[in-house]
């Protein structure tokens, strides 16, 4: 699906908005704080309080005609979460967490398009990183090692052409778009559905500071909130959102990635898709999102040719040869270590003593080699002790 008024140069470079100052930032909180007044009862009054401070003083019937439950409009009136405004307010001040409110001038301009954005995205690290083109990159936490090296190589691919690459921070493909795009020294954003001094899971903890090290954190929840499962196919519509369009990687038939898929179609974004074995678990989503028109995605240039015409031809002029380069690395290698690289399959992993049959070396040579082609990037080793060999050496 096609999107040109989103993907072009107008699109990536934010429009003309007003600046909001810190009572107004404060309020637009105090509204989000509100149980029962979802994103979309929030976009309603501020549309129809453009001075979100009239929120707080319009008739409790006002309010619940426009579809606010009463609970949460006799809230609103009584300023009941006004103190935990304040509180959240002064958190970030502390923590140098950036607050995006919508309709100001730093609100993506991306997500400001879309049908309920978020009232508040509280944001670390770098947040213009949002103003390039952005490519959101996401599938399945249970990955084949085949998964991994084509959400990993495709994200480094887009990154190293000036694309920011946009995910979830999930184990699995997530992680691995992000630590793709890292390896490129591009730029990367993680959507957390939870709040952002929470690390999940705890293991990215690393990953979550190398990130900020390059790019940006978001989450529209506030400071404290658990990671909930009801909170990520919330937060899948701000993944989707943020980009020109969405890859799925690998998805089972029940992942919440074909959840991002559809609310991309539903935004006007692009849908790729990278199709897999059909024997796979992994490989139904995407394959049947080519079934039912999403493109298929061999290398980052059928990504890259959805762009609109003046940003695809800025792309391609820095066109740099990766082939050649992959090739003159490999060169590098001894003849022992290139004998054992060519045992070794991309998209399939295989224990030691596989290895050590097929490659002929002995126990302790292949071990020797395993380690040093490991540590330049071209294996990776494995739980269980099996080995894949990466698509291109990791710098």
């Amino acid at each position: 699906m096609r999107a040109p008024a989103l993907n072009s140069p107008e699109a990536v470079v934010q429009l003309a908005m007003p600046k909001v100052s810190g009572q107004e930032v404060q309020e637009a909180i105090e509204i989000t704080l509100v149980p029962g007044v979802g994103s979309l009862g929030q976009r309603k009054l501020l549309e129809a309080f453009p001075d979100r401070s009239e929120v707080f003083t319009a008739p409790v019937a006002r309010l619940t005609g426009m579809g606010i439950p009463l609970p949460g409009a006799e809230a609103l009136a009584a300023r009941r979460y006004k103190p935990m405004a304040e509180e959240i307010a002064d958190w970030c001040r502390r923590e140098g967490c950036r607050l995006l409110v919508a309709g100001s001038e730093d609100y993506p301009a991306r997500l400001q398009d879309i049908y309920d954005p978020p009232t508040v995205l509280y944001a670390k690290g770098d947040p213009a990183c949002l103003g390039a083109p952005c490519v959101a990159i996401v599938g399945t936490r249970r990955p084949t090692p085949y998964g991994l090296q084509v959400a990993e190589g495709l994200a480094e691919d887009l990154a190293r052409r000036g694309v920011t690459i946009i995910s979830g921070l999930a184990r699995g493909i997530d992680a691995a778009a992000h630590r793709g795009c890292l390896a490129a020294k591009g730029t990367t954003a993680a959507v957390l559905g939870c709040g952002i001094d929470v690390v999940y899971p705890r293991e990215h903890r690393r990953l979550t500071d190398r990130i900020l090290q390059r790019g940006s954190i978001l989450t529209e929840f506030p400071p404290g909130t658990s990671p909930a499962p009801q909170n990520f196919p919330v937060r899948n519509r701000i993944i989707s959102g943020l980009g020109i369009g969405v890859l799925i990687v690998e998805a089972s038939e029940y992942s919440g990635s074909l959840i991002t898929a559809r609310l991309a179609m539903e935004q006007n974004r692009e849908v790729f898709a990278v199709p897999g074995n059909l024997t796979s678990p992994q490989s139904f989503g995407p394959n049947y999102l080519i079934k039912q028109g999403a493109k298929l995605v061999q290398s980052w240039r059928d990504v890259v040719e959805e762009f609109v015409p003046e940003l695809r031809s800025e792309i391609l002029a820095r066109e740099v040869r990766p082939c050649a380069m992959i090739q003159g690395r490999l060169d590098l290698l001894a003849e022992e270590e290139r004998h054992v690289l060519g045992v070794l399959k991309t998209d399939r992993a295989a224990q030691f003593d596989r290895i050590l049959a097929d490659s002929g070396v002995g126990v302790s040579r292949l071990s020797d080699l395993l380690f040093s082609l490991e540590m330049r990037g071209w294996v990776r080793q494995l739980p269980g002790n099996l080995y894949v060999r990466l698509a291109r050496p990791v710098e």
